[in-house]
C-alpha cells in the first residue's frame, strides 16, 4: 500500500533522511543513504552477515548497529522500497528471519561452517590418474554468495567514471583461494576423502581447492597415499544456465614452513564449464612426503596449508553484466564475426574518429544500404547501450551474405576495407580528411649512390605498417629490419642514368608518423616447406610507451613518442581461431578486454604481458595466443584524439532516427510477443472495391484498414470500437463478414448482430488468424441516421460490376439491398445512374458465379427466381454491343480472357545480376506473340531474342525454345499455383536471328595472345557440320572486330585441361568431334613456328609445384632442335616468360612421362625429338593425358593462399 507522489520527488531525499532519524532516533546518517536515480545499483541495504558471538555488531562500512537494532533496520528499508522499486531477489532482508533463513531464501546454500568437512565421493584412482598430470575429479557443486556494487555514470558520455563495490570486489580478475587441512591423519586414514574450501569469489564465481585422499599405484605392494589437489569452479541456481564456461589459469601451492625453496608450485591452465567444473594434480605429492618433518609442510597442529592464486577470464554463457561491470559494452558475434567485433571496437574508442562518423550526413541515406549510417547506429548502441550490440544491420550495409557473416577474415585487411569506404564518404563533407589526419604517415624510399653523388626518392603514404617479426625479439628489431638498407652492386648494381651501373644502397625512412599508429604483426607467412601459410607463434614483445626518434628521418620536426593504445589478440592458427581486442579506453593505463558481447576489467600483464606469443616451458601463456595488430597514439594527442565526446555532440536528427528505430523495433517485438493474443481485422471499404478488375471484390493488392484486436473481444464492443476508431456513429456502419463459399468464391455473408452479440471475433473469424470483413458505412452527412434494418428472409445484399467493352475493362459500381419480389428488369435505371449511363439504356445481365462460369440474367425474372440467389452475390451489367465489333465484346469473353492472363517475369540469361520485368500475357498466346510483346518491351528485333524455360528445381534457365514451336505459352512457362511464386522465362539477345543461331553450334573458347597473357573469353557460333578452320576464321573476324592487336596472322586451337595442353587441333578436324564440355585456347601462332625443318619439333611445356599432377599457371608450345640443350630451352623460356636469371635461380626442369613421376634434368643434358611424340602431318601431337611435356617446377607464387580455408574470399564492402 505506499505509493509515491513522483511530481514531488525533489522531496524524496530529505523525506527519507528526516524518516531515518526519527525512525531510529539518531541524528548520524550513513552517506549511502538512499538516492533516488541510482536505479542501476538499486537501493543501498545494510545486508547482515553471520556472526560468531550475539554481541558482534551487524552492517558494513564505518557506521555500525547494534544486533538489537537489526530488525528495525530491514522493516526501513523494506518501508522505503515499496515506494520506489519493485522488489527484487535478495534486495530486501525480510525482518521475520534469520540470517541463515536469509541465506536460504534468497536463493543460496550456506557456505560450508568447516573447513575439515569430508566427503567420500570417490573412489580409487586409475592408473591414467597417476602422476603430475592434470585431470578433473567431478565433484558436486556448491552456491555462493553474491555481493552489491554502485556503478556511477557520467549522465553526458553515459560510460562508467568509477565502479565502488562494498566490501570485496567478487567480479575482479584474479584472487587467491586459501585452505588449512587441520586434520591430516582423519583425511589420509581413508582414500577417496575429499575436504573442499570456502570459496572466493572471482570474476562472481565462486572458487574452491578441493582436496582428495589418493590411492596411487597398481598393485598392493606398490600403492601409497596421496594428495590430490583440484581447483574447482562450480555455480550454482536456478538462473545458471548449463552451457556456462570460462578459461582460468592458476597456481596451486603446498606451503612449506621451512623454506620457500621447498614450497611445491604447481600451475594449471583449464576452460572451465559445467561438465568440467574442476582441473588440477591427482598427486600434487605423496603421504611420505607430506608428513615428512624435513620438507616442513605439516605444523605441530597437523595441519598444512593450500594456496590458488587464480585468473580468470569473464565468464561465457553466464548472466555477466558488461555494462555494470565495466561500464562498456560488448558486440555480438553473428559467426564468426570476432575480427570485425575487435576491429570495431579499438575505432569507437578512437574518439576523435567516432566524433567525426557521427558528424556524417546521413539524414537522407538508405536505411538498409548506408555503411555510414550503419557506423554510426554501432557507436551510438556502445555508447548508450545497457546490453550487448548487434551488428547485423552493418553487415547488411556492407552487402555480405551468410558466406560472409560465417568466413573469418583478417583483420587488417578489413581495417583498410572499412577505412577507405569511410574516407570515401567522408569527402565533400565538413569531416572530409578526418581518416589521413588520424591515420596517415609518409615514408620515403630512397636509392643513394656510394661512389657517386646520386640520389633518386620518391614519397609514398600509409595506413599501417607491416612488421616483420620472424627472428626479431620486439617491435624496436622490427623497425631496425624494416629502415635496413640493401646494397645493390654486381649484377644487381642500379642504373644512375648518366653515370651508369652504379652501387648503391636501397631503404626506406620514415618523414611522418600519423597520430594513431596502427602496426600489423605478420604473424601469417607463407612457408615454402610446407607449401601453406602458417602462423609464427614466436615471442614478440612490445612496449607500452614506443620511442620511434631512431626511425624517422628528421626526428625533431615531430614528436615521436606513442602510447598503446589497443592490442589486437589472435588465438589459433592458420585455419582458424578468435580475435579479442584489449583496450586502454582513457589512456591512463586502465585496461579492458572486449571477447565479442562479454567485457571485463583486466590488468596491464593480461593485455600486453600475456600476449606476446611464444611457448612457455610453465605453459601459463596459451602458445597459440597472440598479439596481432597494435594500435599506438601519440603522446601528445591523447587529450585530443581520447576526448570525451559526450551526447551533446551527436547531431539530432541522429539521436531522433536511432531512437525512432528503437521504438519500432521494441513495438514489432511487443507485437510479435503478443500476436498469439490478438486477431487482425481487415476492413475493406467500397472504396477498396473501385481499382479491382478481377473476379470477387477483393485482391491481393487492395489494401484495406488493419486493426489489432483481442482474440476475447466480443462482436458487441467490437462494434462500438470500431465506430469510436472511425469516427462514425454505431448506427451508421453494419460488419458483413467475408467467407469462403463452396464454390472457391470469397463473398460477403450476414451476420446476425443480435443472436452473436456476445461471441467473440475470434469464434466469428472461424478461429483463424486473419478476419476480412466488408464494412457498410452510411454517409455523415446524408439524409438517413440510422442503417435500415436488413431482414434476411425477404432482403439480399447484391453487389455491382460494369463492363466497358471499348476499354476492356470492368469495374465496381456500388451495391443494394434488395427485395426478392422484384424483376431484375427494374434495377435497370439505378445501374444506368450508377455508371452514367441515360436511363433507358438497354442492358445485358449476368451473374458471376466463379471465374469460370458466367451466367446470362432473364431480366425478366424475379430475384428470387435465379437459383441459389444469396448475400454477396455478383450481378455483372453492360450496354448491348451486338452490332459493334469489339476484341471481348462481352462479360463471359472478358472473364474468359481473365482467367487465362498470367503475369510472366522475364530474366536475362546473359545478366546473372538482371532484376527482370513483368508482363500480363495470355497464356494462349503463340511464341511468336510472345516474342513480339517482349521485343516491344526491351526495344529489340524479335526475330534476336532467344527464350530459355525455367529448371522445375531451381531458379534457372534449363533448356533452349526452338523459334518454330508450335505449342502456346502455358507450354513454355512454369505455371506457378502460389501466388508468391512468379511464373518466369528467361531470354537473351543474340548477335544473330535465332533460325540461324539454332542451325550452329555455340563454341566457347578464350584467346591468349603472343606474350601468354588471357586477353578475352569468346563465344563463337559455327556451322555443326563445320571444320576448326571455321573456328579460327570465325575468330579472326571478331578479332579484327574489337581491334585487338595480334602479332601473328595464324591461329591455332588448343585443349587445355588442369593447365596442361592436351591436344592441338588441325583445321581440317570436324567440329562435331570436340567434346563441349572441354576447355578451348585460342593462340597466335609464333612466326618462327609456321615452318619446321626435319630436325625441328615442337613440345608441350608446363608448371608444377613439387609434384607433376600440381600443375598451375598457363603451359605453352616451344619450339626446339633435335638434341638441343637444355640450357639453351631455358633461355628461350626465360625470355619468352620475360623472367630474370633471379627469379629462375631455384627452378628445375624435368620430363614428364607420367602423372605421377618425372625425370629431373641437368642444364648440360639434350632433348632429342624421339623423348616426344611428334606427328609432321599435323605439326604437333600429343598422346593422352597431355604427356610427355617438358616441366618446370617452381613455387607458385601467384597462388593466393587463405589463412583459414580455400573458401575464403577477399573482404568486399560493396555499398
Amino acid at each position: 500500500g505506499h505509493t509515491c507522489p513522483w511530481r514531488e520527488i525533489w522531496r524524496i531525499e530529505i523525506v527519507v533522511r528526516d524518516l531515518f532519524s526519527a525512525f531510529f532516533n539518531t541524528q548520524s546518517i550513513r552517506q549511502d543513504t538512499v538516492k533516488i536515480g541510482q536505479r542501476a545499483s538499486g537501493l543501498n541495504k545494510v545486508k547482515p552477515v553471520k556472526s560468531a558471538t550475539e554481541n558482534t555488531l551487524i552492517g558494513e562500512g564505518d557506521h555500525l548497529w547494534p544486533k538489537a537494532k537489526e530488525r528495525k533496520v530491514k522493516r526501513f528499508w523494506a518501508l522505503v522500497s515499496s515506494w520506489f522499486l519493485p522488489a527484487r531477489r535478495g534486495d530486501i532482508v525480510s525482518p521475520e528471519m534469520s540470517s541463515e533463513e536469509n541465506l536460504n531464501h534468497n536463493g543460496a546454500s550456506p557456505l560450508p561452517l568447516a573447513e575439515e568437512e569430508l566427503m567420500d565421493t570417490r573412489g580409487s584412482p586409475t592408473p591414467a590418474e597417476i602422476g603430475d598430470s592434470p585431470c578433473s575429479p567431478q565433484l558436486s557443486p556448491v552456491t555462493g554468495l553474491e555481493q552489491e556494487l554502485q556503478v556511477a555514470v557520467d549522465p553526458v558520455t553515459m560510460e562508467t567514471e568509477e565502479v565502488v563495490y562494498k566490501g570485496e570486489d567478487p567480479f575482479k580478475s584474479e584472487g587467491t583461494v586459501q585452505f588449512l587441512i587441520k586434520d591430516t591423519t582423519k583425511l589420509f586414514s581413508k582414500s577417496g576423502l575429499n575436504s573442499l574450501s570456502d570459496p572466493v569469489y572471482i570474476r562472481d564465481l565462486p572458487w574452491r581447492l578441493l582436496v582428495q585422499c589418493r590411492e596411487v599405484g597398481t598393485k598392493e605392494k606398490d600403492s601409497q597415499k596421496a594428495l590430490g589437489v583440484f581447483v574447482q569452479c562450480n555455480p550454482q541456481g536456478p538462473d545458471v544456465p548449463g552451457g556456462w564456461s570460462c578459461w582460468a589459469r592458476a597456481s596451486i601451492k603446498l606451503m612449506s614452513r621451512e623454506e620457500d625453496s621447498k614450497t611445491i608450485n604447481k600451475e594449471i591452465t583449464h576452460l572451465f564449464n559445467s561438465k568440467e567444473n574442476d582441473w588440477g594434480f591427482s598427486t600434487l605429492t605423496t603421504y611420505e612426503d607430506l608428513v615428512d618433518p624435513t620438507k616442513g609442510f605439516l605444523d605441530e597442529n597437523d595441519s598444512f596449508i593450500l594456496e590458488a592464486h587464480v585468473i580468470a577470464d569473464a565468464p561465457h554463457g553466464i548472466n555477466w553484466d558488461s555494462k555494470k561491470h565495466t561500464g562498456y559494452v560488448g558486440l555480438k558475434n553473428q559467426g564468426a564475426t570476432c575480427y570485425m567485433n575487435s576491429l570495431l571496437q579499438t575505432l569507437y574508442f578512437t574518439t576523435k574518429l567516432r566524433r567525426a562518423v557521427y558528424q556524417m550526413p546521413t539524414e537522407h541515406d538508405d536505411p538498409i544500404r548506408s555503411v555510414p549510417l550503419a557506423l554510426q547506429r554501432i557507436f551510438y548502441e556502445l555508447q548508450h547501450s545497457d546490453k550487448s550490440v548487434g551488428t547485423k544491420k552493418l553487415t547488411k550495409s556492407f552487402g555480405w551474405d551468410t558466406v560472409d557473416i560465417f568466413m573469418q577474415h583478417d583483420v587488417q585487411e578489413l581495417s583498410r576495407v572499412l577505412l577507405d569506404n569511410i574516407e570515401s564518404k567522408m569527402k565533400g563533407t565538413l569531416v572530409e580528411g578526418t581518416i589521413p589526419e588520424l591515420f596517415e604517415g609518409r615514408t620515403e624510399s630512397y636509392i643513394r649512390c656510394t661512389e657517386v653523388d646520386y640520389r633518386s626518392s620518391r614519397e609514398e603514404t600509409f595506413f599501417d605498417i607491416q612488421l616483420n617479426i620472424k627472428g626479431k625479439r620486439n617491435v624496436y628489431e622490427s623497425f631496425q629490419d624494416y629502415v635496413a638498407e640493401e646494397t645493390l652492386d654486381g649484377d644487381n648494381k642500379y642504373d644512375a642514368a648518366e653515370y651508369g651501373l652504379q652501387t648503391a644502397k636501397k631503404g626506406v625512412i620514415f618523414t611522418k608518423l600519423p597520430p594513431v599508429l596502427h602496426l600489423h604483426l605478420m604473424r601469417f607467412l607463407y612457408d615454402p616447406a610446407t607449401d601453406f601459410n602458417v602462423k609464427i607463434n614466436d615471442s614478440f614483445q612490445f612496449p607500452e610507451e614506443l620511442d620511434l626518434k631512431d626511425f624517422v628521418k628528421d626526428p625533431t620536426s615531430v614528436n615521436t613518442c606513442y602510447r598503446l593504445h589497443a592490442v589486437l589478440v589472435h588465438s589459433g592458427d592458420n585455419y582458424g581461431g578468435h580475435y579479442v581486442v584489449y583496450v586502454n579506453p582513457k589512456g591512463d593505463g586502465k585496461w579492458f578486454k572486449f571477447d565479442d558481447d562479454v567485457v571485463s576489467r583486466c590488468s596491464k600483464k593480461d593485455a600486453i604481458d600475456y600476449n606476446f606469443g611464444g611457448n612457455e616451458e610453465t605453459g601459463i601463456i596459451r602458445s597459440c595466443t597472440s598479439a596481432y595488430m597494435l594500435v599506438y597514439i601519440r603522446d601528445n594527442m591523447l587529450g585530443d584524439i581520447l576526448q570525451d565526446c559526450p551526447s551533446d555532440d551527436i547531431p539530432e536528427h541522429l539521436k531522433e532516427r536511432i531512437l525512432e528505430e528503437r521504438r519500432l523495433e521494441a513495438l514489432r517485438r511487443k507485437e510479435r510477443s503478443e500476436a498469439l493474443l490478438y486477431l487482425t481485422v481487415e476492413v475493406y471499404r467500397e472504396d477498396e472495391f473501385q481499382h479491382h478488375s478481377g473476379p470477387d471484390l477483393i485482391s491481393q493488392d487492395c489494401q484495406p484498414l488493419i486493426f489489432k484486436v483481442l482474440k476475447s473481444t466480443p462482436l458487441e464492443e467490437f462494434h462500438l470500437a470500431l465506430a469510436l476508431s472511425m469516427g462514425y456513429p454505431p448506427e451508421l456502419l453494419r460488419v458483413w463478414p467475408f467467407e469462403m463459399r463452396t464454390n472457391s468464391t470469397f463473398r460477403p455473408g450476414y451476420v446476425c448482430y443480435k443472436k452473436n452479440a456476445t461471441k467473440t471475433v475470434f469464434e466469428l473469424a472461424e478461429k483463424n488468424s486473419v478476419w476480412k470483413i466488408f464494412l457498410e458505412l452510411l454517409p455523415l452527412d446524408g439524409p438517413l441516421k440510422a442503417l435500415p434494418d436488413y431482414n434476411p428472409q425477404s432482403d439480399v445484399l447484391l453487389f455491382y460490376k460494369y463492363y466497358n467493352p471499348k476499354a476492356k475493362l470492368i469495374v465496381y459500381a456500388g451495391h443494394s439491398f434488395e427485395c426478392a419480389d422484384r424483376k431484375f428488369s427494374e434495377l435497370f435505371p439505378m445501374l444506368c445512374e450508377s455508371v452514367g449511363l441515360p436511363l433507358n439504356t438497354p442492358l445485358i445481365l449476368y451473374e458471376e458465379v466463379k471465374p469460370t462460369y458466367i451466367e446470362l440474367i432473364n431480366h425478366n425474372l424475379y430475384l428470387r427466381q435465379l437459383e441459389e440467389l444469396g448475400d454477396g452475390d455478383i450481378i455483372c451489367f453492360q450496354r448491348d454491343v451486338s452490332t459493334l465489333n469489339f476484341e471481348l465484346p462481352t462479360v463471359e469473353d472478358y472473364f474468359r480472357d481473365l482467367v487465362n492472363r498470367v503475369e510472366v517475369t522475364f530474366y536475362n540469361r546473359s545478366d546473372s545480376s538482371d532484376p527482370g520485368f513483368t508482363l500480363i500475357l495470355n497464356q494462349k498466346m503463340t511464341y511468336t506473340q510472345v516474342a513480339v510483346a517482349v521485343a516491344d518491351y526491351i526495344k529489340e528485333d524479335m526475330k534476336f531474342i532467344q527464350f530459355f524455360k525455367p529448371s522445375h528445381l531451381r531458379n534457372a534457365p534449363e533448356i533452349a525454345i526452338r523459334w518454330n514451336s508450335d505449342g502456346y505459352l502455358r507450354d513454355f512457362v512454369l505455371l506457378r499455383h502460389r501466388l508468391e511464386l512468379p511464373t518466369i522465362l528467361y531470354y537473351q539477345v543474340l548477335t544473330i536471328p535465332v533460325e540461324q543461331f539454332e542451325s550452329k553450334k555455340c563454341f566457347r573458347c578464350y584467346f591468349l595472345n603472343s606474350k601468354l597473357k588471357e586477353e578475352r573469353d569468346m563465344t563463337l557460333y559455327v556451322s555443326k557440320q563445320g571444320l576448326v578452320a571455321e573456328v579460327l576464321e570465325e575468330a579472326s573476324k571478331e578479332l579484327r572486330s574489337v581491334q585487338l592487336e595480334i602479332k601473328s596472322t595464324k591461329l591455332r586451337l588448343l585443349e587445355v585441361i588442369s593447365h596442361r595442353i592436351f591436344d592441338v587441333y588441325q583445321a581440317a578436324k570436324p567440329i562435331a568431334d570436340l567434346a563441349s564440355n572441354r576447355t578451348f585456347r585460342l593462340e597466335e601462332i609464333p612466326s618462327d613456328q609456321f615452318h619446321l625443318e626435319e630436325d625441328e619439333g615442337i613440345i608441350p611445356v608446363a608448371h608444377y609445384s613439387k609434384e607433376p599432377h600440381n600443375t598451375f599457371g598457363i603451359p605453352f608450345l616451344l619450339k626446339f632442335k633435335d638434341g638441343e640443350s637444355l640450357s639453351s630451352i631455358i633461355k628461350k623460356i626465360q625470355i619468352l616468360l620475360e623472367l630474370s636469371d633471379q627469379e629462375m635461380v631455384k627452378w628445375k626442369y624435368a620430363l614428364v612421362h607420367q602423372v605421377t613421376q618425372a625425370k629431373y634434368l641437368d642444364e648440360d643434358e639434350q632433348l632429342f625429338l624421339q623423348n616426344f611424340t611428334i606427328n609432321k602431318e599435323k605439326g604437333v601431337f600429343f598422346p593422352h593425358m597431355g604427356i610427355p611435356y617438358l616441366g618446370l617446377e617452381h613455387a607458385n607464387k601467384n597462388q593466393r593462399r587463405s589463412r583459414y580455408s580455400y573458401l575464403e574470399k577477399a573482404i568486399k564492402i560493396h555499398n
